[in-house]
């Protein structure tokens, strides 16, 4: 379901309003900036995202599948998180779709409506169909960039 994303204008708007909003350091939920070297220019590429809580554990997952930044992230194996003047280096791990499975399972039902729209499963679904919707939607384990070097 969430092959061939393209932002409306209105979405692009609205990511540039939220980033501003972030860098000045204005708390929108779980959104950070998500700072990532271009897997190709090498270049610090910037996105708002939103960070998943799950048990003890934060993800950074895709609603509109391989995007940029997934792909950017895959690459590099690392990333900035940043909210104003609080930053965080991270290392991630990415999930296999049998593993992001239950997180989504765990969680779909807390995303905004527009974002559990980018999923085809309902949040009441059996395990086996958010598997099946994990390989569409790229699911990062969030860890200390000491923890991913043994990986």
């Amino acid at each position: 379901m969430a092959k061939n994303y393209r932002p409306s204008p209105a979405f692009r708007v609205a990511n540039t309003f939220v980033g501003a909003l972030l860098r000045r350091g204005i708390r929108l939920g779980e959104n950070v900036l998500l700072t990532v070297p271009g897997r190709t220019s090498g270049q610090p590429r910037t996105t708002p995202v939103t960070i998943l809580k799950w048990g003890s554990e934060r993800f950074l997952q895709s609603p509109f599948g391989e995007v940029d930044w997934v792909r950017n992230l895959r690459a590099a194996g690392r990333g900035t998180l940043t909210r104003g003047r609080r930053v965080e280096e991270v290392a991630v791990v990415e999930l296999s779709p049998a593993e992001a499975a239950p997180v989504y399972q765990g969680t779909l039902a807390s995303f905004p409506a527009p974002v559990r729209a980018r999923f085809g499963v309902a949040p009441g679904a059996p395990l086996a169909a958010f598997e099946e919707e994990a390989r569409h939607h790229p699911m990062f384990r969030l860890v200390r960039p000491s923890t991913a070097a043994g990986r």
